[in-house]
């Protein structure tokens, strides 16, 4: 081989491997993003699952007590979790995982618990992209607004009144940011909906057990 063609392939294995490494820590550059990723939205999780239904309230971990839902009311995008809370085998709470398709800024992931008979407990935004300083109310961090939703049902308010203020509903909003305040809503009343319809076959003995301690 002459020397031209010599120094032609090296250069050729030269970027063969600087391609294929690169393309390897790419790889695994994803791949630590994605776990890490991952792992923040399940210890997000657990928090609002905390948060909702404290330790001493329950004795099995609704974390894995969990089973999948594919059901429009509660994610139009497919299946999401329901994790289950129990204290003495009597059943505590459902909580949905559901998600406002329709935010302003996107997909609002909701935690939503709802006790046996229907009535919420409480609503825990766990991500959004909503508009920092106007939409971000949502957040528990940064505003007591989402609490409005502890103990209503679908008879409190009827109906009609599941909507914002501005709607004429009785749920406040912030000004400017009613998108966002109906995206929740909207949302929050479908899942009691559900509930209504087929809660009683997730939180009642003939359902799957799992993570019992």
């Amino acid at each position: 081989m002459s020397l031209p063609l010599r120094d032609m392939a090296r250069s050729g294995l030269l970027l063969t491997a600087f391609a294929v490494a690169g393309a390897l820590l790419v790889g695994l550059i994803w791949q630590a993003t994605a776990e890490r990723i991952a792992e923040n939205a399940r210890q997000a999780v657990l928090r609002q699952i905390d948060e909702l239904v404290p330790p001493d309230a329950r004795d099995n971990d609704p974390y894995h007590d969990m089973v999948e839902i594919a059901d429009w009311r509660l994610d139009p995008r497919g299946p999401t979790p329901v994790y289950r809370a129990f204290l003495d085998g009597e059943p505590v709470a459902a909580l949905y995982a559901a998600t406002a398709p329709n935010g302003y800024g996107g997909p609002i992931r909701l935690l939503v618990a709802v006790c046996p008979n229907g009535v919420l407990i409480g609503v825990r935004v766990v991500s959004h992209r909503e508009t920092p300083g106007l939409g971000d109310y949502i957040d528990r961090a940064r505003s007591d607004w989402i609490d409005q939703f502890d103990g209503r049902s679908l008879d409190a308010p009827p109906e009609y009144f599941w909507r914002p203020r501005r709607e004429g509903g009785a749920f406040d909003h912030a000004t400017g940011a009613t998108i966002t305040a109906r995206a929740v809503v909207d949302a929050v009343h479908h899942v009691l909906d559900y509930h209504r319809a087929r809660g009683s076959r997730l939180l009642f003995p003939d359902g799957p057990r799992m993570g019992q301690p």
